[in-house]
C-alpha cells in the first residue's frame, strides 16, 4: 500500500485541498445557520445538506482509495447494490420477478465487479447489456407471469444499467493503462467526481443567484438555465485548473470536463423523470433531508461510461 500511495502523492494533495475546501464550506455553512437565528431557511438548510454528502463522498472516496482498485471496486459495489435496493422499491415488481431480482442482485453486481478486476474489458463491456438482458428476460419468462411483463422487464433492465453497468466504470478507470500515467489511475476517479459534482453545485449556486429561466419545469423546478450555463462553464474552467492531475492538456481537460458536465446534467434529468414517474421527490434517505444513493450519483452515473471510453480510446490506444 506504501508503494501504491507513494505513486499516487498529487493524489493525497489534492484531497487535502478539498478537505480544506470542506473545512471552510462547512464554517460558512454555520455561520450562515447561526445568523439565520432559528429561523427555517430552506437554501441555508441545503447548502449544509449538500456539505454533509461531500463529507461523506470524500471520506468513502478517500478510505477506499487507501486500499486501491480492490477498495475503489468494493467501494462501488456496494454503492450499485444500495443504488439497486433503491430503484427497485420504487419500481413495480411481482412474485414472479423473484428469480429476476435475485439473479441481478447476486450475480450481476459481483461478476460484473470481479469482471473490472480482474481487467477484462472484453467481457464486463457487454456482460449487462448483452448477456444481462437476455438473462433477465428469460428468468422473468420461466415464472409464467405474463402481466405487464415487457414493462416489469423494461424496468429491471433499466435499473441494472443505471445501477451496475454505469457505476463499474468508475473503477474501470484504474485499470487503464496510460503511457507515462501509469499508477495515476486515481486522479482519473478524482478529476470525474470534483468536476461533475462541483458542476452540480455551481449549478445550484448559480441558479440560486441568477436564475430565471426554468430548463425542465415539469422535471426539475431547480434547474434554471442561468444555472446551467453558469455552472457548466465554472466546472469547465475547474477542469481545465485541473489538468495538472490527469493526462490531458488543459484544453483537453477542458473539452472532458464540459462533456461530463453536461452528461450529469442530463443524467440529473433523466433521474428527475424516473422519479417523477414514480412520483416520489427523492430516491431515498441515506442523508437525511438529501435524498438517497441515486441521488447522490446520478450526474456521475451518465457521466463515467463516455468519460471511461473517451480515455481509452483517446490516450491509450
Amino acid at each position: 500500500m506504501v508503494d501504491f500511495l507513494a505513486a499516487q502523492h498529487p493524489a493525497v494533495w489534492l484531497f487535502l485541498g478539498v478537505g480544506v475546501i470542506l473545512v471552510v464550506a462547512t464554517a460558512i455553512g454555520r455561520e450562515l445557520a447561526r445568523r439565520a437565528e432559528g429561523e427555517p431557511s430552506p437554501t441555508i438548510d441545503n447548502l449544509n445538506q449538500r456539505i454533509a454528502a461531500w463529507w461523506v463522498m470524500v471520506a468513502a472516496i478517500g478510505l477506499s482509495f487507501l486500499f486501491g482498485l480492490g477498495g475503489v471496486i468494493l467501494l462501488f459495489a456496494f454503492a450499485s447494490f444500495g443504488a439497486l435496493r433503491e430503484f427497485v422499491t420504487l419500481t413495480p415488481t411481482r412474485r414472479g420477478d423473484h428469480w429476476a431480482l435475485a439473479s441481478v442482485f447476486f450475480l450481476g453486481i459481483p461478476v460484473q465487479y470481479w469482471l473490472v478486476w480482474d481487467q477484462w474489458y472484453g467481457l464486463y463491456s457487454i456482460f449487462l447489456p448483452v448477456y444481462g438482458f437476455l438473462f433477465l428476460s428469460m428468468a422473468a419468462a420461466l415464472r409464467g407471469d405474463t402481466t405487464h411483463f415487457l414493462r416489469r422487464v423494461a424496468f429491471l433492465q433499466w435499473g441494472m444499467m443505471i445501477c451496475i453497468f454505469f457505476p463499474s466504470h468508475v473503477p474501470a478507470l484504474l485499470t487503464l493503462d496510460i503511457p507515462g500515467y501509469e499508477g495515476k489511475g486515481l486522479l482519473l476517479i478524482a478529476f470525474l467526481v470534483i468536476v461533475v459534482q462541483g458542476s452540480d453545485v455551481l449549478q445550484y449556486v448559480f441558479g440560486k443567484l441568477f436564475g430565471r429561466h426554468k430548463v425542465a419545469p415539469n422535471l426539475s423546478p431547480s434547474k434554471t438555465w442561468e444555472g446551467l450555463v453558469g455552472g457548466v462553464a465554472t466546472a469547465t474552467l475547474l477542469g481545465a485548473a485541473l489538468w495538472w492531475i490527469t493526462p490531458f492538456s488543459p484544453l483537453a481537460a477542458a473539452g472532458m470536463a464540459l462533456a461530463i458536465c453536461a452528461l450529469g446534467f442530463f443524467g440529473g434529468l433523466v433521474m428527475s423523470a424516473i422519479k417523477r414517474d414514480r412520483g416520489v421527490k427523492d430516491w431515498g434517505h441515506m442523508i437525511r433531508g438529501h435524498g438517497g444513493m441515486i441521488d447522490r450519483l446520478d450526474s456521475v452515473i451518465f457521466a463515467a461510461p463516455v468519460y471511461f471510453h473517451l480515455i481509452r480510446y483517446w490516450y491509450t490506444l
